[in-house]
C-alpha cells in the first residue's frame, strides 16, 4: 500500500479522533481507513492508536509518529507545488523567506508585491526577524541579510550595498546643538544598536578614521525602532539609508556629520545549495537582483 497516503489517513483519523469521519472526509470506505492504519502499525512495529467503542485516542508512539508523519506530508506538499506547473508554464507553489524586520518594511514588502503581481499563483511567507535562523531546519527557501562577512556555508547573492547614515530630529539638534566633528557625538545621547556597534562608532573621511564611544541610554536589536526614537527627538541614531532616505528628503530627520563614512555592509541573498534551486526560487532571486542593481540608497 502507498506509505504516503497511509501517513494521511493516520494523521486525520489523528485529528478526528473517528475512523468514520476520516472514511467521509477522504472519501473511502471505513473499511479502508482501517486498513491503512494497520498497514501503519505494521510499518512502525507500534501500536499508534487506542480504540474503545467511543473514542480513538493515540499512544506514545502515536504521538511522535504524527508529528513525523505530518512534517513529511508538509514536506510532500511542498515538493509538489515547487516543481508543478501550469499548462502555461507559470510559477507556483510556496516560497519561504526571511529577512530583517527593517528591510521587510521598507524594501522587502514592496518588492514581494511587485514580484506576485508577475506571478499570481505563487504564494509567499516572510519570517521579519532579526536572528538567525536554520533554513534548513526551518525549510527558509531564501534569506535576505546584510553583512560584512556572510555565513560562509550558505550562498550568497550580493543585492546591493549597504549605506548607513547617522540621523537626528531637527528638534533634538536644535535643543542639544549640532555635532561638528566625531568626538563631540561623545556629548549626545546616541541611540545604539544592540547588534553592531553598540558602543563604538567609527567614522571615516579620506584616511582619517575616528572611532567613537557612544554610552546611549537606548539600544535596540532593531533599526526601525531606533529610527522611531529617532524621529521623536530621542538622539542620535545610526541608520541604514535604505530606510532613512524618505525621512531625510522630507525634513523629518536630518544627517549628522553628513561629510563622514560609517562602514559600508553588502545586502546578500543567502541559501543552502546551489544544486536543486526550484525555478521559483531562481525566478526571485533574478528579480531581486535587477530591482535592486544600482539603486541610489
Amino acid at each position: 500500500m502507498d506509505r504516503l497516503t497511509a501517513m494521511h489517513v493516520f494523521a486525520e483519523v489523528a485529528t478526528s479522533g473517528s475512523f468514520s469521519a476520516t472514511a467521509d472526509k477522504l472519501d473511502m470506505s471505513r473499511a479502508m481507513v482501517t486498513r491503512y492504519v494497520g498497514e501503519m502499525e505494521q510499518w512502525l512495529q507500534a501500536r499508534l492508536l487506542q480504540r474503545t467503542t467511543r473514542s480513538v485516542t493515540l499512544t506514545d508512539a502515536g504521538e511522535h509518529a504524527l508529528r513525523r508523519c505530518q512534517q513529511m506530508l508538509a514536506l510532500s506538499q511542498d515538493l509538489e507545488e515547487e516543481t508543478a506547473t501550469t499548462t502555461e508554464g507559470a510559477l507556483r507553489g510556496q516560497l519561504r523567506l526571511t529577512c530583517s524586520v527593517s528591510f521587510a518594511f521598507a524594501q522587502m514588502g514592496a518588492a514581494i508585491a511587485d514580484f506576485l503581481a508577475q506571478h499570481p499563483q505563487l504564494k509567499i511567507d516572510l519570517d521579519a526577524s532579526e536572528g538567525s535562523l536554520n533554513l534548513v531546519e526551518k525549510r527558509i527557501d531564501l534569506a535576505i541579510r546584510i553583512s560584512a562577512e556572510p555565513d560562509p556555508l550558505l550562498i550568497g547573492r550580493p543585492l546591493a550595498r549597504c549605506d548607513s547614515v547617522l540621523v537626528a530630529s531637527p528638534a533634538y539638534l536644535a535643543a542639544h546643538g549640532v555635532p561638528q566633528q566625531p568626538a563631540d557625538l561623545a556629548q549626545h545621547r546616541c541611540l545604539s544598536y544592540a547588534n553592531f556597534g553598540k558602543s563604538m562608532w567609527q567614522l571615516t573621511r579620506g584616511d582619517v578614521v575616528e572611532r567613537v564611544g557612544v554610552s546611549g541610554h537606548f539600544s535596540a536589536n532593531e533599526a526601525t525602532t531606533l529610527m522611531r526614537a529617532a524621529l521623536a527627538g530621542g538622539g542620535v541614531a545610526m541608520q541604514p539609508t535604505y530606510l532613512v532616505n524618505p525621512y531625510l528628503h522630507r525634513g523629518e530627520l536630518q544627517a549628522v556629520l553628513p561629510d563622514w563614512d560609517l562602514p559600508v555592509m553588502t545586502i546578500y541573498a543567502l541559501y543552502p545549495s546551489r544544486r536543486h534551486l526550484s525555478p521559483a526560487v531562481r525566478a526571485l532571486l533574478d528579480f531581486l537582483v535587477e530591482r535592486f542593481a544600482g539603486v541610489p540608497w
